[in-house]
Order: C-alpha cells, then structure tokens, then sequence
C-alpha cells in the first residue's frame, strides 16, 4: 500500500480523493465536522504540491441527499467549486460535466478543488459498477481513499476505481490502520469496552477479545442478550433472538457484566452508577483501552453513563483508543478529542477491521 509521502511530482495532475464527508446535516447546517477536520491534511498535502482535486463523498439518507451544505462548509477553509447539473442522469453512469474525461480547465480555474454530488445518487456506486468506476477514475490522474469509514463498503468508489488508477492511502486511512493494529498486541492491563448494539458484528469481537484482553466490559443494548442468557428478564429491552453461544463466553471470568441498569419504560437503557464506577476502577488499572459504543440509549438521551467514562478515561494514563459513531459524538460533544490516544472515525469499518485485520477498501489499495 503506497503513502501519499511517496509521490514525487504531482504539479498540475488531478487527484481523486475518496472522502467520507457523511456527517449530521440539519437544515443545510452541519451538525459535526470531525470527519472533515481529519481529512484536511491529504487535502492540504495535495494542494500544496500543486495538484488539482475532485473530492467524491456519498451522504446517506439521514442527512438528506446533496452534499452542497458540506461544499459550503468546506468554503469557510478552502476555496471549493461544487460541481452538480440539473440535467445529471444518476440512474445511468453519467457523471456531472464531464468532458473528455476531465471536469475541464474552466471549473479549476474557480477553485483548485471541486467536489462532486453525492455518489450514492449513482446507482453505480453500491452495486459496484464497473462502468461507474472507469467514469470515475477517467477525471483524474491518482486515486486516493481517504474515507476508512466506509473501507468495509465494496463499493465503485472504493474497491473499483483502484483497479484503474495510480492509488494511494491518506493519511487519515494510515493512521486508522496503524493505531487500531495496536489492539493486536497492547501494553496489559488490556480493557476492551464495547456498547452499542449491532450484535451480529460486536459477537465474535467479545470472542476475540476474551482472548486477547485482560477485561472486556459489555454494555448498551449488548449486555442485554447476556442478561437474558443468565435467566434475567430483560422485558421490552432490545434483544436479538438469535443463538450466538453465549453461555461458554459467560463462564469466562475476564467477561464483566453491569451489576446495576437503568430502567425506563421497562427496557434497560443504561448501566447504572455501581457498573460505572466499577468501570471507572478498571481504566484506572489500564494500560490499554480500547473502547467502540456507548453505555446506554444514547441517542434517546441516556449517554450519563457514558460521558462518566470518557472524562475517566480523558484523565487515565492509559493509551486510549476510541471509535464508533455515537461514542465520537460524545467526544466532540464534550470536546475531549486531544484528551485521547486516538480517536477513529469508523464505525462499522473500525469493527470490522478489529476483527478481520484488514478491509476491502485497504485491499483494494495494495
């Protein structure tokens, strides 16, 4: 996999860079820019050594469809052009103002930067299209993913475009890689922290953790499956009622469950103040902590617990690595992001590669 640090003359070629600026919009306004923020050194790399460069993003359905509030955003540190047509055909691979494979001289000459509409308006994108990525790669002259986010995506933008262009990782996209392959081997004490839910995917990492750390503490919608396990009624909390094994995993004593919840509307939506100060104890003794998902509903306003142990682990002398969409919310809520070893910006991608060790996008790459 080549670094952008290995390119030697880009002045005047134009680089497609694979972003993930899918981040919380409302009303045109954007919500958190911690994405954006992380992939403004590639950017600024590239600028600096004279290259032109056509930003291409996808923006789920949450945060509407058009990705003009973030071109805007983007205008307040670098002079952008957003590129987008009214007569654009997204059901078909047809691209914005494309012509004879570039964007045209006319459109860098307003700005050194452009970014293109949502991909994911492209059918193209999901389904891997084939015609789609050659579209895509056609405007430029190197490829770079600087969107780990949605490494675990197989998709045009991310495993397709490789194959047909010069391509390189940012350096957000290295970071991610080197600081999450610590968990394979952590100073002890280990503390692996998991919430959240997505139990299909967050399983086998309690599985694999069991084995690597010295705790693993499991919280959110998760614990609840446990509970159910050990014979405790859980009522209408979130369950998954499929079989994933848990009883040999319950007779691990480096498993540690909540000893209190909090319950609303007869559904756990919290830890309570006994499992956080139990928590709060453990980081204290850590070396390494690796930590994805809250404690609670946090979305449904139960991150008490969670906040609790973030300051905790903002104060530890732990090495402190942290990940999950709801959990780096809290983070920037709270304005500890230097507070922390490292703080991922994957999601599921962060998941899937704690578990796997490697991402489609990442391969595609090598």
């Amino acid at each position: 996999m080549k670094s952008l640090k290995q390119i030697k003359n880009i002045k005047g070629k134009t680089a497609l860079v694979r972003v993930d600026f899918n981040v919380p919009i409302r009303d045109g306004k954007i919500l958190d820019d911690f994405r954006i923020q992380k992939a403004m050194p590639t950017i600024k790399f590239l600028q600096k050594k004279g290259a032109k460069i056509i930003l291409i993003s996808h923006l789920d359905k949450e945060s509407g469809t058009t990705l003009k509030p973030v071109a805007d955003y983007l205008n307040k540190f670098l002079k952008t052009k957003f590129i987008t047509s009214p007569h654009q055909n997204f059901s078909s691979c047809a691209l914005p103002e494309v012509s004879g494979g570039t964007l045209g001289d006319k459109n860098f000459q307003e700005a050194s930067i452009c970014l293109l509409e949502n991909l994911r308006l492209n059918k193209g994108e999901e389904s891997n299209s084939s015609a789609f990525a050659k579209q895509l790669a056609s405007m430029a002259d190197i490829y770079v993913n600087e969107a780990f986010p949605v490494c675990h995506r197989k998709h045009a933008s991310i495993v397709g475009v490789p194959k047909y262009l010069p391509s390189y990782a940012g350096f957000q996209l290295e970071a991610e890689i080197k600081n999450l392959e610590m968990a394979e081997s952590p100073a002890h004490p280990f503390l692996f922290i998991l919430g959240g839910a997505k139990f299909e995917t967050k399983i086998p990492l309690i599985k694999k953790y069991l084995k690597k750390a010295d705790a693993v503490f499991v919280g959110g919608a998760l614990m609840n499956n446990f509970f159910k396990e050990d014979g405790i009624d859980v009522s209408k909390s979130l369950v998954d009622n499929k079989n994933f094994g848990l009883k040999k995993m319950m007779d691990n004593k480096k498993l540690i469950l909540p000893v209190d919840v909090v319950v609303k509307n007869k559904a756990f939506v919290d830890i309570g103040e006994n499992s956080t100060q139990m928590l709060i104890d453990l980081i204290k003794k850590s070396k390494f902590v690796l930590m994805n998902g809250p404690m609670g509903n946090y979305e449904n306003g139960f991150g008490q617990a969670t906040e609790e142990i973030l300051k905790a682990l903002a104060k530890s002398k732990a090495k402190v690595v942290i990940g999950g969409g709801d959990t780096v919310d809290l983070v920037s809520k709270l304005n500890l992001e230097k507070k922390f070893f490292f703080v991922s910006t994957g999601g599921g991608a962060m998941l899937e590669f704690l578990l796997k060790g490697t991402l489609p996008g990442i391969e595609a790459l090598r």
